[in-house]
């Protein structure tokens, strides 16, 4: 192309002249190339809605227009980038971020693109080295002026003290932003750029944009980028630095895209006739990896993450106790028990002098007096959920060593429990909040939430006492979660509501007693019109489920605790329901959580959303790690209902597999240092499911509970189980709502099985008119009432009425 007939303004052709001191010690880099990937996001660019580009050192948050905020651990480096253009003979300045067409989300890499009809401008951005970059391809007809314009900020992560307003000082070629102390700076570059305004000494105070100002010629820079780096400072020579920093890019590019393009080769994933739910799982496990964050020479795992605007603090960027601890089920279900590992040790390390597990911990917390702050160990749960955590470990890695090696702090987390105990002898709710931080009608005494957990800690503790060869502590525990058991029944059961009280002081209809099937050693006796409250639109919504009634006095939709919707509240129904004999309802809400991982922030899942509206919350941290992981443990242990004991050799298989699917692979399954795949196919009025090894092993697949015992069956390289099917088989759709949608989908509200019929309970808004899939495993004989059969479908049409109607339908034989 000749440039030559476009005339260049002055102010752009003397750009070029002053740019060229620059390039010897920055210059721009040829354009790396992305390894090939199977897991890709490609969607039009919505400008409020966030993303999110996260490392162990450092992270960018921003929105889907292209504004960002980047973080080197712990500190904000800088807010507000922005970008606009002037391209030559085209006197119009072109506000590039309100030219964001096209947001392509990999787990590698982030891009935003701008396009015009004169250029196109890709802005790559990815997180896998020491710092996080952002790279610039840039396309055009024209030379042109590009502004890249941001607010330095300097921040450590709240709430550690900071260093005054940052200047930026120009020093050749690259930006040092400097705060009160001289020991904490950093420094931004980008090639060939120059300054934007720079106040002389002598002029009036006053504050101007920090700019970068890039010239761009096609002709010349063709096939180049221009990466923006940022990091801080050192004692060495700025251009050095940022050169440093350049020349390390293609390599560190190449890195991460090297390593999430193996990322799967270990870990569990599943092919079904569903890719949308084969895609979520990837999705939810590459979400909770890129929540590792480097803290000196550990790791650990962060909270959540939301651009912090004005703030210091990024959503929840902190390290979490509890967050972490129900995670670890989600870790240990697809196999990174290297990762639970550095989880547990980065607590463990954490744990006070009486026993007590942390709860929050920021990522500046050495900057003050952490200790004596009130969120280190502000919550009661931590420490029980620590014990049941490192059982599910040892029982899905088979790690006894791992055990041995912590024995003392899981010791010590028992003896601070065991010393915390009411006249009932349950861990005391008031050593730090339950699960409510705040409570309308005062703080719960004793939540049923607390005494759940409780009573699977000690039933965790007995196994774990057991493996360590202390058969008075295990009878000791085992028989305290029976006792346990046993008082939650006579203290919570709310017998003219049919339903388990929020606490011992308030009968409150909540989601919370759902945590009581958690990690499959324990159930309530008397749960079943609880179980379809729960499944019914008054708890349920198309995207999740309220956490309290909305027939409660104090119900608010966008409250935080008090009628919102958490995915995490959405998970442990769906595995209760699942383990409690209700598939249907399971499945609907299982496919809630895994559909948001398309809603907001991209590949990931959100932390609370509305009530009554379908809409994340303003507060919501659009990247939240527990939220991932209910997109995992309720499909795993769940849907396919698999629980192992990696000790044992045991398979557990208790699989719920929805109506439509003929048959689905579990690819990985990690049972100790050994992965194997399980193939699940329906076959007439049976599910078989085998097992294939390379070489002769031993393995048991059972649908019962696992055996403590080792299974002692003769090696072979194929193992199978076959397990009857329902006569009936219904299906549930699972669509995701519209924005700002209310509560319209139906509901399976009630399950039941006997010899010769099975009998569904549905609601719907009144007049609704549902076909539903049905797979019938007898060809004849059998019939239906309260619906109507035809080619594979049931027709069920609901009564008039406002509000939800029900349907009862009932298959004989």
């Amino acid at each position: 192309m000749d440039n030559t007939k476009y005339m260049l303004p002055k102010y752009l052709s003397l750009a070029l002249l002053v740019t060229s001191a620059f390039a010897a010690a920055l210059t721009p880099i040829p354009k790396p190339e992305p390894v090939p990937g199977s897991l890709e996001i490609t969607s039009l660019a919505i400008p409020e809605r966030p993303f999110t580009v996260a490392g162990e050192h450092g992270a960018i948050f921003g929105r889907q227009n292209g504004k960002f905020e980047a973080w080197v651990w712990p500190v904000k480096i800088l807010s507000d980038f922005k970008i606009r253009a002037e391209l030559a003979d085209y006197p119009v300045p072109i506000d590039v971020n309100a030219l964001a067409a096209q947001i392509n989300v990999t787990p590698a890499e982030t891009i935003i693109t701008y396009s015009h009809a004169a250029f196109t401008i890709r802005q790559h951005m990815f997180a896998g080295g020491r710092q996080p970059v952002v790279f610039f391809e840039i396309s055009s007809l024209r030379p042109m002026e590009i502004t890249f314009s941001f607010k330095p900020e300097m921040l450590k992560n709240w709430p550690a003290p900071n260093f005054g307003r940052p200047d930026s000082e120009w020093v050749n070629g690259a930006y040092i932003l400097h705060t009160d102390n001289p020991d904490f700076s950093a420094i931004v570059a980008m090639p060939r750029t120059r300054p934007g305004i720079m106040v002389p000494y002598q002029e009036h105070p006053q504050t101007y944009p920090t700019e970068l100002k890039l010239s761009f010629d096609p002709k010349r820079d063709a096939g180049l980028v221009f990466p923006l780096v940022m990091a801080m400072a050192n004692k060495n020579n700025a251009v050095d630095q940022a050169a440093a920093l350049l020349s390390a890019v293609p390599q560190s590019y190449s890195e991460t895209q090297t390593y999430y393009q193996h990322f799967f080769d270990k870990k569990l994933t599943v092919e079904t006739p569903d890719k949308h739910l084969d895609e979520a799982l990837k999705w939810a496990e590459v979400s909770i990896d890129q929540a590792q964050v480097a803290h000196g020479n550990e790791i650990g795992l962060i909270a959540g993450y939301y651009e912090s605007a004005d703030s210091a603090r990024p959503g929840y960027a902190w390290f979490f106790g509890r967050d972490t601890l129900f995670t670890t089920y989600a870790i240990n279900s697809y196999g990174d028990f290297a990762l639970t590992r550095r989880a547990l040790d980065f607590l463990i390390k954490r744990q006070r002098d009486d026993g007590k597990m942390m709860h929050e911990y920021s990522q500046a917390a050495e900057s003050i007096d952490w200790k004596n702050t009130p969120y280190f160990y502000a919550s009661a749960d931590s420490t029980p959920l620590f014990i049941m955590a490192m059982w599910d470990y040892v029982r899905s890695s088979g790690d006894a060593n791992y055990l041995k090696a912590n024995w003392t702090a899981v010791n010590k987390a028992w003896d601070f429990m065991t010393k915390h105990q009411d006249a009932e002898g349950i861990y005391d709710n008031r050593e730090g909040t339950g699960w409510v931080e705040s409570w309308p009608p005062g703080m719960p005494k004793r939540e049923i939430y607390m005494a759940a957990l409780d009573e699977q800690t000690a039933e965790a503790m007995s196994r774990l006492a057991q493996l360590m060869n202390e058969p008075e502590l295990s009878s000791n525990a085992y028989k305290k979660s029976g006792e346990i058991a046993n008082h939650i029944e006579s203290d919570y059961f709310n017998s003219q509501d049919d339903f388990y009280d929020f606490s011992t002081n308030d009968n409150t209809a909540s989601i919370y007693p759902s945590v009581a099937w958690w990690d499959g050693s324990f159930h309530l006796n008397k749960a079943e019109k609880m179980l379809t409250r729960w499944a019914s639109s008054e708890f349920s919504t198309d995207w999740g489920t309220r956490d309290i009634s909305p027939k409660t006095s104090f119900y608010d939709a966008i409250s935080y605790h008090q009628g919102s919707i958490w995915p995490l509240f959405t998970g442990w129904v769906s595995l209760a329901e699942y383990r409690a004999g209700r598939p249907l309802s399971a499945y609907a809400h299982l496919m809630q959580n895994v559909n948001l991982t398309w809603d907001q922030d991209l590949g990931a899942v959100t932390e609370l959303l509305s009530g009554e509206y379908y809409q994340p919350l303003g507060r919501s941290s659009s990247h939240q790690l527990w939220s991932s992981a209910m997109v995992i443990t309720p499909m795993v242990r769940g849907l396919f209902g698999l629980d192992w004991n990696a000790a044992t050799r045991t398979i557990r298989v208790t699989p719920h597999l929805p109506a439509e699917w003929d048959h689905a692979t579990v690819s990985n399954i990690a049972l100790g240092d050994e992965l194997i795949d399980l193939e699940f196919e329906k076959s007439g009025d049976k599910l078989v499911v085998k097992e294939h090894s390379k070489q002769a092993s031993v393995l048991c697949l059972t649908s019962d509970n696992p055996s403590e015992t080792p299974c002692k069956p003769k090696p072979s390289s194929v193992h199978g189980i076959t397990l009857p099917l329902p006569m009936v088989e219904l299906a549930v759709t699972a669509e995701v709502p519209a924005q700002g949608a209310t509560t319209s989908a139906l509901k399976v509200i009630s399950e039941e099985t006997a010899p010769n019929s099975e009998t569904f309970i549905l609601s719907a808004p009144g007049k609704t008119v549902a076909m539903l899939p049905v797979r019938l495993h007898k060809a004849k004989g059998i019939s239906v009432d309260g619906g109507t059969l035809s080619g594979g479908m049931l027709k069920v049409e609901f009564p008039e009425g406002s509000g939800y109607q029900e349907r009862t339908v009932r298959f004989t034989w």
